[in-house]
């Protein structure tokens, strides 16, 4: 069937590409208030609590999805449908792009108080105090961030799990957005949900910064350049995978990132990523460029990918018809 998800995961990303998040009833939206709910009742101050609710969240939207592929295991066509709307529930990449033109218009403007209004849709820094290279800069860090959490990594783990892989995978980044953060409540709690996201973005955000590397030059950037600022400068962010999609960000744009992140009560000093100044508004809209490049060929990487594990299944019965009886 992986033919049948193949041509899921191409449909979901052309309806993502052409309509977006759905502004009603989003599924994942849905998703966020049964976790919330989840969360009043296992809420304990300790690792073990947040372990059995990420157990809970994950294992019950994955549970189902297996189910739906399991029912689906001799209908073709019912795959590709589940899978096209599965992904396209997951897929963030258009949000991600109108959200990043808007930013750069609001800031082309000069109009802070609207930049600063809209920051909150692309990333939770306090907006209070940011001036237009501040705000640029969480905007283009938060866009290379997010293309490969809200693009890449859904579809890798499509190619990799069908349905499953796409349900797991949303199930377990959105918990992470929730409950993984390091406040006073989550330290503990969300330890298992920040763990797990960490893990399943291990090979993506290095996917995505691959595939940045290759789409340089949609933004007048040098391979090379973004490959030497990725190697250098990549693992040098305290989070194992954000630091490569930043960084490969930075070198393909010519723009430095990082430095110090304002959020509500507590503040953090981030590496310096990239060599050139701070981005400004034109910056905002190349890195979305970047990122719908980026988007488009790891879908032909994870459709691709899927199609040929379909051929090969489909013809390895017949490959070894001729053999001793």
């Amino acid at each position: 069937m992986s033919l049948a998800n193949a041509a899921g995961m191409l449909a979901g990303f052309a309806v993502d590409a052409v309509l977006g998040d759905p502004r009603r009833r989003h599924p994942v939206a849905g998703f966020g208030r049964a976790a919330t709910a989840l969360e009043r009742r296992l809420y304990r101050p300790d690792r073990v609590a947040g372990a059995a609710f990420t157990a809970v969240a994950v294992g019950v939207p994955v549970a189902v999805a297996v189910a739906a592929s399991a029912a689906t295991r001799r209908r073709p066509v019912a795959r590709a449908v589940l899978v096209a709307a599965g992904t396209w529930a997951v897929l963030g990449g258009r949000t991600l792009r109108r959200e990043a033109g808007q930013m750069a218009g609001a800031l082309e403007r000069a109009d802070l108080p609207a930049a600063r209004g809209r920051l909150s849709h692309l990333c939770g820094r306090d907006p209070s105090a940011l001036d237009e290279p501040e705000l640029a800069r969480a905007t283009v860090e938060s866009v290379a961030e997010n293309t490969s959490d809200a693009v890449v990594a859904p579809l890798f783990w499509g190619a990799v799990a069908g349905l499953p892989g796409l349900v797991g995978y949303r199930a377990v980044n959105t918990l992470d957005a929730m409950v993984g953060h390091r406040s006073a409540r989550y330290a503990r709690f969300g330890t298992a949900a920040a763990r797990l996201d960490d893990l399943l973005n291990l090979v993506p955000s290095r996917l995505t910064a691959a595939l940045t590397v290759a789409a340089a030059p949609v933004v007048d950037g040098e391979r090379a350049e973004t490959l030497r600022v990725w190697r250098r400068d990549g693992a040098e962010h305290p989070s194992p995978n954000a630091g490569h999609c930043e960084s490969a960000m930075a070198g393909a744009l010519g723009v430095r990132l990082g430095g110090r992140n304002l959020y509500f009560g507590r503040s953090e000093v981030r590496p310096f990523l990239g060599d050139g100044p701070k981005p400004v508004a034109f910056d905002i809209r190349r890195a979305a460029r970047l990122s719908g490049t980026v988007g488009v060929a790891a879908l032909a990487l994870a459709a691709g990918t899927a199609a040929v594990v379909g051929l090969v299944a489909r013809r390895g019965p017949a490959a070894g018809g001729g053999g001793r009886r």
